[in-house]
């Protein structure tokens, strides 16, 4: 197969500056390619779930055969298990930076956090978010009034956007700004600590989905001045079903809890007319209802610790090399386009999408799948208004995540997703980057047909 002649061939492993990526599982998973012969896998779908740091696996091993339910057991597992737990909430703390009042709660992921925080918010509470969050961020308010902002075309238009909504507040009363760290969709950052300010100078309090920056960039509550952080294990290199919400302490006291039952409970008796009277408590446990998910607990904190010790700043300097060889490589092929809303030289972590003209975007991922062994997701990465905004799409034409409706060959309303991190290879950027200028320059080597709303090798 030919290649572009202006191609760059040299490898980011010939910088003898640049860290080693840290070990992950799966690493040396082997995967059968349609055209004959195994390769191995090169996972590049980060955004959607990060693979298990091996340090992660081992210390969930290591705890597993010690496992026991936490909180007022006498037993000794019991107690151990406990410990470990609680251990893990502070481990959190320190690895966001939390202030002593500050909260930490343990949910399922970051949508299960931003639901919480939806449950908590005050009678009347207004909520500004920006039409590019992540369904996540953009879909939990459905009891608030929700002001829904358009997509900022600089980070400065953001903190301006954002400033003349506080101000054209009708109330005095309680708001929320809901904002990401990085765009799931364009790994692009966001100017966090600037809006942390505007939302304190208009009156609101801020909650940042950190989904995609936690295990980019090391975040810090008090040095961002957001009021809460929410983010995922399994896009942490821990996925084992655990979220966390950790932030101030008042809203989440004063509310219901979000799930009614035992853990959430001090004290439960019945009352002289026949009801139930209950006192419920007032730390992190009133919102952590139910047996927790103590193993997937200690895997945030595992990975928590690993970042830590690894050194976000090597870390960092890694990735920033892996971003750069991608989107170089991508610019030396015109039928590609990256989507972005800053400009190509706003800063970003391992995320990028892309679209590559007279092809579609499921047929591409697909070949890239089927053909190189590597595993890209294409869609509307569950920001639907924020990709149709990219690609200049209007609002009522059809598409929707993951379901290509074009035949392989036409366009269609999704594009492709490229996503690593601390775990990544650099073999596997090479390879990727090698991939869509063989797919653009020569074409799929195989057929392909829509099976079950998902672009397929036609076996025939």
């Amino acid at each position: 197969m030919s290649a572009r002649p202006n191609a760059v061939t040299t490898t980011l492993s010939d910088d003898p500056a640049c860290a080693a990526p840290l070990p992950v599982l799966g690493r040396e998973v082997s995967v059968p390619l349609v055209t004959g012969g195994e390769v191995t896998y090169a996972a590049l779908d980060y955004a959607a779930s990060a693979p298990a740091l091996q340090r992660v696996w081992d210390d969930v091993a290591a705890y597993a055969p010690y496992y026991g339910s936490v909180h007022r057991g006498a037993g000794y597992l019991s107690q151990l298990s406990t410990d470990l737990f609680e251990n893990s909430r502070r481990t959190v703390a320190e690895f966001l930076g939390c202030r002593p009042d500050d909260q930490v709660v343990f949910t399922r992921s970051t949508t299960d956090s931003l639901n919480l925080l939806a449950a908590v918010l005050p009678a009347e509470c207004e909520v500004f978010v920006f039409e590019t969050e992540h369904h996540a961020s953009l879909l939990p308010w459905r009891d608030a009034q929700v002001t829904y902002l358009n997509a900022p075309r600089t980070p400065g238009e953001a903190v301006a956007t954002l400033e003349r909504a506080l101000a054209g507040r009708g109330t005095a009363g309680p708001a929320l700004v809901c904002v990401t760290g990085a765009s799931n969709v364009t790994g692009e950052l966001w100017p966090v600590r600037e809006l942390a300010a505007a939302a304190h100078a208009g009156g609101a309090r801020i909650v940042l989905d950190a989904a995609q920056l936690a295990p980019h960039h090391p975040v810090d509550i008090a040095e961002l001045e957001v009021d809460w952080v929410a983010f995922s294990g399994h896009k942490l290199y821990a996925p084992f079903g655990s979220g966390v919400l950790a932030g101030r302490a008042d809203w989440l006291q004063d509310a219901e809890p979000y799930l009614a039952g035992g853990g959430a409970s001090r004290k439960v008796a019945r009352r002289a007319d026949g009801g139930v009277e209950v006192d419920w408590h007032t730390t992190a446990a009133r919102h952590e209802a139910g047996s927790p998910n103590v193993i997937g607990v200690y895997a945030i904190a595992s990975a928590c610790k690993a970042l830590t010790d690894a050194g976000f700043d090597a870390l960092v300097a890694r990735e920033q090399r892996l971003v750069a060889r991608v989107r170089e490589g991508l610019a030396g092929v015109p039928e590609v386009k990256v989507l972005s809303l800053f400009g190509d030289d706003a800063p970003r972590v391992g995320v990028l999408s892309f679209v590559v003209e007279g092809w579609n975007s499921s047929h591409f991922a697909a070949a890239l799948s089927a053909e190189y062994g590597i595993g890209v997701r294409d869609g509307l990465f569950c920001a639907h208004p924020l990709v149709r905004t990219l690609l200049g799409s209007d609002p009522q034409d059809p598409g929707e995540c993951g379901a290509p409706e074009a035949e392989p060959g036409e366009r269609s309303l999704n594009a492709i997703r490229v996503s690593f991190g601390a775990g990544t290879p650099d073999e596997h950027v090479d390879r990727f980057v090698r991939a869509v200028r063989e797919l653009v320059t020569d074409g799929a080597r195989w057929n392909y047909r829509t099976e079950d709303g998902r672009c397929v090798p036609d076996r025939g």
